[in-house]
This record gives C-alpha cells, sequence and structure tokens, in this order.
C-alpha cells in the first residue's frame, strides 16, 4: 500500500483471497508485498466479490475513474478490470507509459492518461463520478489546492476516496527516516487526523467513511530504517525511491510472523486493535454534495 513500495500492482485473482485453514511454517518465505497484499484485503481494499476498490467504494463500467499521483497504478488497474473509463495522472511520465501498457490488457472503457501535477488537472469540470487520492497528498506544496481542483472534475455525487500517512507512524519515523524522507519531493505534509478531516469538508465534500490500517507496513518501515542506520548505508539526493533493496532479513522475518498470525481468525481483533493504534494510513470515503 505505500507509493514507494509499489505493492499496490499486486491485485487479486478473479476470486477474492481466502486465508488457508492451516497457517504457513515457520520457514517459508513470504514476500513483503504479498503480505501486504492480504492484509489490505482483510483491511477492506481490493473486494472482488463486491467491485470495491475499498470497503464503500464501488467501481463499475458507468463510472469515470480519476486516480490522481496513480504510481504503478494498482487503483487504476482495479477500476480498469471492472470495466470504468480510467484517467490516471503522476508527475513521472514514465509510469504513466508503463501504465498505459498494463491497461491495454483490461477491459477498460477507455483509458487516458495525464503527465500533470493535478494543478489544475487538464480535465472539464464534471468529468469523473469517482475520484482517488492515494498517498499523494502528502507529497504537494498545497493539498488545499489540489483538493479543491479534484472537488471542480468531480461530478455532482462523485465519490472520493482518499488516503495519507497517519500522523502516529509519521511522527516516529521523524526520529529515525533519513532526513530527506521527510523534504520535497517526499513527504513534506503530516495531517493530524482532526485535520485531514477538515481539509476534506472545507474542499466542499461531505465525509461518508474513515478508516485506518496498515500496522503491518508502519512496522516494516521501522524496522528497515533500524537495519538502514545498522548497515551503515547513508542515502543521498531527493528521490521518490527512498526504500529500495537489498532488505535485512529481519524484514522477511517480520513479514513471514505477520502473514502466519493474519492468518489466525482469532488474530483478526488485536489486528484490528494495532491497525488504529498505529496505522500506516489514515482513509476517508467522502461525496461531492449535488
Amino acid at each position: 500500500m505505500t507509493r514507494v513500495l509499489n505493492w499496490w500492482q499486486r491485485l487479486l485473482a478473479p476470486a477474492r483471497v481466502q486465508a488457508p485453514p492451516v497457517a504457513a511454517p515457520a520457514t517459508d518465505y513470504v514476500d513483503a508485498r504479498d503480505c501486504g497484499l492480504v492484509d489490505a484485503v482483510q483491511s477492506g481494499w481490493f473486494l472482488n466479490a463486491s467491485d470495491e476498490l475499498f470497503s464503500g467504494f464501488p467501481i463499475g463500467p458507468q463510472d469515470v475513474v480519476l486516480d490522481v499521483g496513480c504510481g504503478a497504478g494498482g487503483a487504476t488497474l482495479f477500476c480498469a478490470n471492472r470495466g470504468a473509463h480510467v484517467v490516471f495522472s503522476d508527475v513521472v511520465p514514465e509510469k504513466i507509459e508503463a501504465l498505459r501498457q498494463k491497461l491495454e490488457q483490461t477491459p477498460a472503457r477507455a483509458v487516458e492518461g495525464l503527465i500533470s501535477d493535478s494543478s489544475p488537472l487538464p480535465l472539464a469540470a464534471g468529468y469523473a463520478t469517482r475520484v482517488i487520492a492515494l498517498e499523494m497528498l502528502e507529497h504537494v506544496d498545497d493539498p488545499a489546492a489540489v483538493l479543491r481542483e479534484l472537488v471542480r472534475v468531480g461530478r455532482p455525487g462523485a465519490l472520493y476516496l482518499l488516503a495519507v500517512p497517519d500522523p502516529v507512524g509519521e511522527h516516529i519515523q521523524q526520529g529515525c527516516a533519513p532526513a530527506h524522507y521527510f523534504q520535497t519531493p517526499n513527504h513534506i505534509h503530516i495531517f493530524e487526523r482532526e485535520a485531514f478531516g477538515q481539509l476534506v469538508e472545507d474542499a466542499g465534500l461531505v465525509i461518508e467513511r474513515r478508516a485506518s490500517y496498515g500496522f503491518y507496513w508502519s512496522m516494516w518501515m521501522m524496522i528497515y530504517w533500524s537495519q538502514l542506520k545498522a548497515s551503515g548505508e547513508q542515502q543521498a539526493g531527493e528521490t521518490h525511491d527512498v526504500v529500495h533493496p537489498p532488505y535485512s532479513p529481519l524484514l522477511d522475518d517480520w513479514a513471514g510472523l505477520w502473514h502466519r498470525l493474519i492468518q489466525m481468525p482469532e488474530f483478526s481483533p488485536v489486528k484490528q486493535q494495532l491497525d488504529r493504534l498505529m496505522p500506516k494510513s489514515q482513509v476517508i470515503v467522502a461525496r461531492k454534495p449535488g
């Protein structure tokens, strides 16, 4: 789920992922992104059975979906596979072209790729029925202006799916991540929970649902930063790809442990509480009045 880890591209098979009845042995290798995908599905993402990108955010072939800051394009691909008209934007031209090629293999009704920073978007007012902005508002100079632009291009009644990093994990990472992780073009804003909600409402949207998820990724990031320091590696320069391989074996251990835990039905209430305590992301589903 995170932008820098590109785990969004690990889309689900036609049937919803189901946990096997017996947990995998401790010696089995689990890819961190695969574990993150199972964790995300349990948190309400990529619900194939109900065609919801996130719980409360359904996608159908009649929709015009705008995905700003699309990155690797996992959200766009999910919508394209539902036959929607998809519009995707990013500031990195290579990402737009790579995603355009992937979308050629989907039943999307129409495909539009835009190289844009969303200030403004080259779209007419009232263009989209679904607007997605996942883990991108923390990167832009003026989040309020970007949100107003997203509201402009949404039709009356359009649904919005908005996610930004949760402040709890961000504040902890400020003490262990390299300084440039919180500098342009990376995370230049930390949204406190109440302030994020106010930002959305001030843009003219009505909040329909709030959620949080991703304790797994919060811990993954903490382990990553600690092992980066332990290895003595110095990261220099400003880049979107702050997190990169090679990864410490401890991260494999963490992915394997969490994967086994979330396959246990008895662990579900614990996961829910941890996702509230220290989530990776806070999520808002909102609607444009009309």
